[in-house]
């Protein structure tokens, strides 16, 4: 991890600069699917794109959402009562019966290691009642997270033509589920040992978690319409990548291809330590005259090699501030951008505490008292 100096102006006008954004190696590799993507799941950085707009099928990557909303939803502890509507889904199958009880946490490993469309459909009834209902929940959640371009008509992604996602929704979506510790255990996983009858033993159909160094989840998916599509995460010195490609015909090796030459190319940067101070205050009516300032935690970022030169950060914070100051009390914003966009936002707090002053200590200071 490198860390240097970063250039710090005091303004709240944003600089418009016309670079390009993301390193030429990595913009001209070419690939075979009909949209790709990496996506660095901490700041959201899009290292690598292509297509990444267009509105296509997913098929079985739909449920990283489902899984989303069955964590958020569902004790994992409970049991389900499968439906009789989720038994004898089509496709995948972790062949669930009508009226047995199955623990939440199979369910949503029985969906994500073995693709369980009934599991899917057993998740969406116990959460909201009908198919309907759950992909309401399903559009509405990923609005919240910003996938703008994104419509759900079922849990599990077979085939509906008003069924589509793009890559960059997918790797929006997907940022937001990796954040989740159980869904991030979940997708690492290889093998899982349902408690239930019959079939119970779920391997992972996720190839990346063996062909792909650091490789920890998450998706795959497939149906004739909307052909091999992958989303798979990788993490290597603390920077954890999402690889997502769509119709691709040889997708475990387009994704390894992308997470491989995304961490050769970019390295974890320090923009911000949570211990750094990064300027001071002045305060008003205080015991001190002014307060140190410093990150609200730190900001890592993944760059190239040349990238950090060409940072800009912009803090936005009152001139003057008035005690009593609480240590941590948020104080100010930066916005750090590269290439003009947007790269990084976080708070400035107070590294201490100031006790406002009395009327003695007015008197004293205004006569020098003490000093």
């Amino acid at each position: 991890m490198y860390k240097r100096g970063i250039c710090i102006i005091l303004a709240c006008i944003m600089m418009t600069l016309t670079l390009s954004y993301g390193n030429e190696d990595l913009k001209n590799i070419q690939i075979g699917g009909e949209s790709a993507i990496v996506i660095d799941v901490e700041t959201g950085r899009v290292l690598y794109e292509k297509n990444i707009y267009k509105k296509l099928p997913m098929a079985s990557t739909t449920k990283i959402i489902t899984a989303l909303l069955a964590i958020e939803n569902i004790s994992l502890d409970k049991k389900v009562k499968i439906n009789t509507q989720a038994e004898g889904v089509e496709g995948s199958s972790i062949y669930l019966r009508a009226g047995e009880e199955v623990k939440a946490i199979d369910l949503i490993y029985g969906l994500m290691l073995r693709s369980g469309n009934d599991s899917a459909a057993a998740i969406a009834y116990e959460v909201s009642g009908s198919i309907e209902d759950f992909a309401e929940l399903m559009n509405k959640r990923a609005k919240e997270i910003g996938a703008k371009n994104t419509n759900f008509v079922n849990p599990h992604g077979l085939h509906d033509d008003n069924h589509y996602t793009t890559a960059y929704d997918l790797g929006l979506i997907t940022r937001e589920a990796l954040k989740n510790p159980v869904f991030r255990e979940v997708v690492k996983t290889k093998f899982w040992t349902a408690d239930k009858d019959g079939y119970k033993h779920f391997a992972n159909k996720n190839d990346i978690l063996d062909i792909c160094d650091g490789g920890d989840g998450v998706k795959t998916g497939y149906t004739r319409r909307s052909g091999r599509c992958l989303v798979a995460s990788a993490t290597r010195n603390d920077m954890q990548l999402i690889a997502i490609t769509f119709n691709d015909y040889d997708w475990f090796n387009t994704t390894k291809r992308l997470l491989d030459e995304s961490f050769n190319i970019y390295k974890p940067y320090t923009l911000f330590d949570e211990k750094q101070i990064i300027t001071k205050a002045r305060v008003l009516d205080g015991k001190k005259k002014e307060v140190s300032l410093k990150p609200f935690k730190s900001s890592i970022i993944p760059m190239d090699k040349e990238e950090d030169k060409k940072l800009l950060t912009v803090i936005d914070m009152p001139k003057v501030l008035h005690a009593p100051i609480e240590k941590g009390q948020r104080i100010g914003k930066m916005t750090t951008y590269l290439y003009g966009k947007i790269i990084n936002t976080t708070y400035l707090v107070a590294n201490e505490s100031i006790e406002k002053q009395s009327f003695k200590d007015k008197i004293k200071d205004f006569f020098g008292i003490g000093q």
